[in-house]
């Protein structure tokens, strides 16, 4: 090491910091395993006994929010805040932490504090938000792990509004920080900034690839200046109700929010954006986090460029009124160019008095602006029949934004029974999928005798198995949707879904129903389709000479039809399970990249993953009860024989057709069994391969049935927020 000279490293040139090095570059076709990885807790510094929940009550919640108001007029020289005021800001950082949620697979959104992570802290649409992040560092610092960055993020933009004169409709905490990137998010694959490759057709907004929901990559919504960065409302109206509709709101939520919004702070463009250093994850070290420097004059205050749109919304953009829509409404506008050279909206022959004062030089009044998205609130005509809705009703505007917002910041919390604080809302809301609490107890032996009423009702073990996996699957860990609890299996959408089987589940649904109504304890449907599983599974390992009991916690409610939107569940529908051995069709990504899809959003690890594939293929499981991939004789029984035949070198396995194929043996050269790519590629990939040759041990069957247990009961336990600790 003393000998080595300048220039001669005496590491591997890039090994730490160049992403194409890693292993699995160099068989990109490899099935990647790294989004079950995301469960690892070894990043995680606070450790596996951390709980954030009991955290959160020592807070002092009204102390931190009068923290956080003074913060909002306490202006840093190097970050000034603008008129004085940092709630624009704020409010911003807030909204771009939520606003990456998407219904499709409940990723995004502010759940998690991902904006302190690439890529979300180096997007376009985030530029400058790292100064938000560190002018709120202080308070985290002094609030500790009491208050994660998730839930300071939202608390922040609520207090933003509250102390420039609008009443939030409540906060609830409860969002738990992660320690990484969340690589399993799939933004676009788009290989540059701002790049657009996400339509099927590009004149078609709604054609708009799923799961995304922003038009472009590194935008949270869409392109401000207009489609493909031309003005034409109309067009950008398109643009605006696909995207906001793939985020969950409606017309009336979207013009609200985008009013609210735009009704403080401003845009920043007042300088030569190409000349920004680079942006934070790929900025050097002696920037310590910050990106985006600007190299010109003061490079901040008057000299900030953000979006490169300059200017403000209304004329008092520090405080909350109604001035945005008289603004919009009242007057024409004209596409100018800002400073920065981007398209925006300026008022024709607008008053002196109604024009907002400079946010930084005393006593300049400067034009307001629109963005594009702005000016489709006027020209789309149902997004003006709203506009001029609210601007008549000040009232109802406030409250429907109030609304709004809160859904905007709490959609991917999940249910109320995971809102932590005194600030949380009363007020039950239906997109909160509200499910209604129960008042029994069950005794051990109450569960036996309906264990056994259950065993005997004529329904076979598979029926009872699948219909509560398919109860259950529609969890999502993303989000918090979904679940056993509820038994919304019963109600449409989900009573109707392919998927579900339909026929099957109406027969298994009249019998639960059939013996609920001969009880004398009222027990829920949602706890008898759980317990229905539960039975058949003890018993399947019975047969295979495991005793063992499937723990089981009551407390499932039975929710209504009042209680369900049954539009907002239609992207809870499975087009694919894996689990089940189940392809609604063929689709582009190969079978075994969609399990491990559903797999993570189940919040299962790739062991957990393995474990249930091969108990639920000799339980006999797979839908329409085909028998790709029950490599079993005694089909039914709680064996380990899946993972034994998949891994025994007398058989050999050729290719039907792109998704089936043949086990044959090889003395014989008959076929033995039928299997498709998820059952082989627990044969063929070395990772999970390790696994399935774990559980093929001659000592191995009784922790199989173990395991399967655990993992079958996190699946039915994963929405019930009252049993973690």
């Amino acid at each position: 090491m003393n000998n080595t000279q300048k220039g001669k490293c005496p590491v591997m040139h890039g090994a730490n910091t160049e992403t194409n090095k890693s292993v699995v570059s160099w068989w990109p076709n490899s099935l990647n395993l790294d989004i079950l990885h995301q469960h690892d807790t070894k990043t995680n510094p606070l450790g596996e006994h951390f709980n954030y929940a009991e955290e959160f009550k020592k807070l002092d919640l009204e102390a931190l929010k009068t923290d956080l108001k003074k913060l909002m007029t306490d202006s840093q020289d190097w970050w000034p805040a603008d008129w004085g005021h940092y709630g624009g800001l704020m409010i911003r950082m807030a909204w771009h932490a939520a606003g990456t949620y998407r219904i499709a697979d409940g990723r995004g959104g502010s759940n998690t504090g991902n904006q302190r992570f690439a890529p979300l802290n180096s997007w376009p649409d985030n530029v400058n938000l790292d100064k938000a992040r560190r002018l709120l560092w202080p308070v985290k610092k002094q609030y500790g792990n009491k208050i994660s960055w998730a839930d300071l993020f939202i608390l922040a933009g609520n207090m933003a509004y509250e102390s420039m004169g609008f009443k939030t409709f409540g906060f609830a905490g409860g969002r738990e920080d992660i320690w990484h990137p969340e690589k399993d998010i799939y933004w676009g694959a788009e290989k540059e900034w701002l790049g657009k490759s996400r339509y099927e057709n590009n004149s078609d907004s709604e054609s708009l690839e799923n799961p995304l929901a922003a038009v472009q990559m590194g935008l949270i919504y869409v392109n401000p200046e207009g489609v493909d960065g031309n003005p034409d409302p109309l067009k950008t109206a398109n643009d605006v109700r696909s995207t906001f509709k793939r985020m969950a709101m409606n017309d009336e939520e979207t013009v609200a929010l985008t009013a609210g919004g735009h009704t403080v702070g401003k845009a920043h463009g007042n300088g030569d954006a190409s000349i920004l250093g680079a942006n934070p994850e790929g900025a050097d070290v002696e920037t310590q986090g910050f990106g985006w420097m600007n190299p010109t004059r003061k490079g901040n205050a008057e000299d900030t460029v953000s979006s490169g749109l300059e200017g403000a919304w209304t004329s008092t953009p520090d405080k909350w009124n109604h001035s945005y829509f008289h603004l919009l409404l009242n007057h024409e506008w004209e596409s100018k160019k800002s400073p920065a050279g981007a398209w925006q909206w300026e008022p024709i022959n607008i008053k002196e008095e109604d024009k907002p004062f400079d946010a930084h030089i005393a006593g300049v009044r400067r034009n307001p602006i629109m963005t594009d998205a702005d000016m489709a609130m006027k020209m789309d005509p149902e997004y003006r029949k709203i506009s001029n809705r609210f601007y008549k009703d000040p009232e109802y505007f406030a409250d429907v934004f109030a609304r709004a917002w809160f859904k905007l910041t709490h959609r991917d919390l999940g249910p109320t029974t995971r809102y932590l604080g005194a600030d949380a809302p009363i007020e039950s809301l239906i997109w909160q999928d509200p499910v209604p609490s129960v008042d029994y107890t069950i005794s051990e032996a109450e569960v036996e005798d309906l264990k056994s009423k259950l065993l005997n009702s004529g329904l076979s073990n598979t029926e009872l198995i699948n219909t509560a996996w398919d109860s259950a699957r529609t969890f999502r860990s993303s989000d918090y949707r979904g679940g056993a609890n509820g038994a919304r299996i019963r109600l449409a959408p989900q009573k109707d879904w392919e998927g579900n089987e339909p026929k099957r589940l109406e027969k298994v649904l009249n019998k639960l129903k059939e013996i609920q109504s001969g009880l004398a304890k009222k027990i829920s449907i949602a706890d008898l389709i759980v317990l229905g599983g539960n039975a058949a599974i003890e018993k399947a390992a019975k047969e295979a000479g495991v005793n063992i009991k499937v723990p089981f916690s009551a407390g499932r409610g039975d929710a209504t039809e009042e209680m369900t939107d049954a539009e907002s569940f239609a992207v809870l529908e499975p087009i694919h399970d894996g689990y089940r051995n189940w392809l609604k069709k063929e689709y582009a990504v190969k079978p075994e990249e969609l399990l491990l899809d559903r797999t993570q959003l189940m919040g299962l690890t790739a062991p957990e993953m393995t474990v249930l594939i091969g108990g639920m293929r000799v339980l006999g499981t797979n839908y329409g009860d085909t028998k790709h991939g029950v490599l079993t004789d005694r089909a039914g029984v709680l064996s380990n024989d899946f993972f034994v035949n998949l891994t025994s070198m007398n058989y050999s396995w050729k290719p039907v057709s792109e998704n089936l194929y043949n086990i044959v043996d090889r003395k014989s050269g008959a076929t033995k069994w039928t299997a498709t790519r998820v059952d082989l590629v627990f044969g063929s990939n070395s990772i999970l391969r390790s696994y399935a040759e774990l559980y093929a041990q001659d000592d191995i069957k009784e922790k199989f049935v173990k395991d399967f247990v655990k993992a079958w009961v996190k699946v039915m336990n994963a929405d019930r927020y009252d049993l973690k600790p």
